[in-house]
């Protein structure tokens, strides 16, 4: 599948670490109330399967704890929501807002293999403390490792991009 050319076009610079966290704390805000909706409508499914006064015993005995089934789909869920952004305007909302764009190096939307690295990179880059997202401060390119492993690049758009 040829990817598309995003608009607009042209070589725009690396984007810088604080205008990267500024876009993921809004994007995580955006995340969170989609895992509230996506655990709730599981819960009603829960009860509907197994009667609420089972669901409340499990609840109580803290065997919902832990719900590999329910992380399992918050991780779908945040998957779907990135693979969905990335791939076809190459932002997300909290992009968007920050003037930031996930691309290839020729300017084109990346694939859905490259969103997966990239989300899959993700995790142990944050769970090193963050090393994986600092590394773009030792990088003469300012590349994280999701950036590296995926074969991809953040840049800054230029103000007015976006008129209304």
């Amino acid at each position: 599948m040829q990817a598309k050319q995003l608009q607009p076009v042209g070589d725009f610079p690396a984007t810088g670490l604080i205008r990267r966290l500024a876009a993921i704390g809004y994007d995580l805000f955006l995340l969170i109330a989609i895992w509230m909706v996506t655990a709730f409508a599981y819960l009603g499914v829960r009860i509907l399967i197994s009667g609420a006064e089972q669901v409340q015993q499990q609840a109580d005995s803290g065997m919902l704890d832990g719900d590999i089934l329910l992380r399992l789909l918050l991780i779908g869920v945040s998957l779907l929501f990135y693979l969905s952004f990335w791939t076809l305007k190459g932002q997300t909302l909290g992009m968007q807002v920050w003037r930031i764009r996930v691309e290839q190096p020729n300017g084109d939307a990346i694939t859905r293999k490259q969103g997966l690295i990239r989300f899959l990179v993700a995790q142990p880059a944050w769970l090193c403390g963050g090393l994986g997202l600092l590394w773009m401060l030792w990088d003469k390119q300012s590349r994280t490792w999701q950036d590296i492993a995926s074969g991809t690049r953040l840049v800054t758009l230029p103000k007015g991009t976006y008129k209304k």
